[in-house]
C-alpha cells in the first residue's frame, strides 16, 4: 500500500520499533481508535509471542495502578519471558491534581537505566488531534506540548491524529484491491462521507462489503449505498432519536437490535458505546452553537468529527430536544461511567448498556435551586 500521510507517523514507529535500537518508551498521542490498534498490532507482532502473551504484555490503567508500580513492573525481570511490553493508559492522570514532581522524578530516573528488555507504551488517548495539526485546538496543543516537555526527552511521541478523507479514500480503494477487488472511486468517497472519515467504522464496513460482493471482484456505489447507509440509518441515530423522546421501550429495542446485529455481539459494546459518546458529543456543539439547519452544521462541526450527510437533519432536530447544556452533560457522564465499567470486565456487557441506555432515556429531573452548570467533559 502507497504512503499515505495521515499513517506516516504510525508507519515510522512500526519501522523504528522493528530496528535493532528502539526507544526504551513511546507516547502515542490522539484518539484515533484505528492508528492506536494498528500501532498496538505492531508493537505484539514484534514483542509479544502468542504462547507468552501471558506473561510479557501488561495492560495497566493510572486510574487504578501508580506510575510507581508500572515502573516497577518495567524493572523486573520476567522469569517467564525475555521481553516485557506495558501500556500505560489514562496518561492524563499524571497531568491533574497537582505537580507531580515525584511521579515525574521518577520516570526521569527510570529511563536514564531503562530495562533494556522492556518497553513502555503511554496512550494518551484524551487528546484530540486534528487531520490539520494547524487548526489544533489551543487548549489540546497546550496538554501536547506538555507531554512532549516531560516524556519527550526519553520516548517517542507518536501522533495518532485523525485521517484526512482524502487519505481515508485512497486506504479503502488500495485495501482493497489487495483483497483483489476494485473498490470504485466515487463508492469509496460516498463510504467515507458517510461515515465520517472514521476510520474504524471505515475498515469494517469495507470488511462487510469485500464478503457482500464476494466473488464479483468489484464494490460500486449502489453496494455501499444498500448495505451500509441504510444500515446506518435503522440503526444509531434511531437509537439516539429513541433516547432524545424519552422512549425508553423503543431505545431498549434499538439496542437489541444493534447487539444482534453486531459481528461481535457482546463485545461490540465498546464500539457501540463510542459511537454514542460521538454522536452525543456533536449534540452538545450543535446546541451550545444554535445550529438550526445542516447548511451551518458543518461549520460548527470539524473535519473527521461530522455525521453522515444523510443524518445532519435528524441529528439537530435531536439535540433541539434538549433544553440545556446540563441534559447532554449528563448523558456524556453517564456514558463515561459506562465506558469505565466496561473496561473493567464486567460479568455482562449486556447489561452495562441496557442500565446505560435507560438512564439516557429517563425524562429528565429538574435542576435544584441555585444549580450553575460548570464546565462540560469532552474527553469521552
Amino acid at each position: 500500500m502507497a504512503a499515505l500521510r495521515s499513517f506516516a507517523s504510525v508507519d515510522r514507529f512500526q519501522a523504528e520499533i522493528a530496528s535493532p535500537n528502539p526507544k526504551p518508551g513511546y507516547v502515542l498521542v490522539g484518539d484515533e481508535l484505528f492508528l492506536l490498534e494498528r500501532a498496538r498490532k505492531a508493537v505484539l507482532a514484534q514483542f509479544v509471542p502468542g504462547d507468552l502473551r501471558d506473561f510479557c504484555l501488561h495492560d495497566l490503567d493510572l486510574a487504578e495502578t501508580s506510575i510507581f508500580d508500572a515502573l516497577d513492573i518495567a524493572r523486573t525481570p520476567s522469569l517467564m519471558a525475555p521481553f516485557q511490553v506495558i501500556f500505560i493508559r489514562n496518561l492524563k492522570n499524571l497531568y491533574t491534581r497537582g505537580a507531580k514532581k515525584d511521579e515525574f522524578a521518577a520516570i526521569d530516573a527510570y529511563f536514564r537505566a531503562a530495562n533494556p528488555q522492556a518497553l513502555i507504551l503511554f496512550v494518551a488517548d484524551h487528546l484530540r488531534i486534528p487531520a490539520d495539526l494547524r487548526r489544533m485546538d489551543y487548549q489540546e496543543k497546550e496538554r501536547f506540548d506538555r507531554i512532549r516537555e516531560t516524556l519527550g526527552d526519553w520516548c517517542g511521541v507518536v501522533e495518532m491524529g485523525r485521517v484526512d478523507e482524502g487519505d481515508a479514500v485512497r486506504w479503502v480503494i488500495e485495501y482493497a484491491a489487495q483483497q483483489q477487488t476494485n473498490f470504485e472511486q466515487d463508492a469509496a468517497r460516498e463510504l467515507v462521507d458517510a461515515l465520517g472519515a472514521d476510520m474504524m467504522l471505515i475498515a469494517s464496513e469495507v470488511e462487510k462489503l469485500l464478503l457482500y460482493t464476494l466473488g464479483k471482484g468489484r464494490i460500486t456505489l449502489g453496494d455501499v449505498e444498500t448495505q451500509v447507509l441504510a444500515a446506518k440509518q435503522r440503526s444509531l441515530y434511531e437509537l439516539t432519536d429513541a433516547i432524545s423522546r424519552h422512549d425508553r421501550a423503543a431505545a431498549l429495542a434499538l439496542l437489541h437490535g444493534l447487539l444482534n446485529a453486531s459481528d461481535g455481539g457482546e463485545d461490540s459494546a465498546i464500539g457501540h458505546l463510542y459511537m454514542l459518546a460521538r454522536t452525543f458529543r456533536q449534540m452538545l456543539i450543535i446546541l451550545e452553537k444554535n445550529v438550526r439547519d445542516s447548511r451551518a452544521i458543518w461549520q460548527a462541526l470539524w473535519q473527521g468529527f461530522r455525521m453522515p450527510p444523510f443524518a445532519a437533519d435528524d441529528l439537530i432536530r435531536q439535540a433541539r430536544r434538549y433544553k440545556t447544556r446540563r441534559e447532554l452533560t449528563r448523558a456524556l457522564r453517564l456514558i463515561a461511567r459506562a465506558d469505565l465499567e466496561l473496561r473493567s470486565s464486567p460479568p455482562d456487557k449486556r447489561l452495562v448498556l441496557e442500565r446505560l441506555i435507560l438512564d439516557l432515556a429517563a425524562e429528565p429531573k429538574p435542576a435544584p435551586a441555585g444549580f450553575v452548570s460548570g464546565q462540560y467533559a469532552m474527553e469521552i
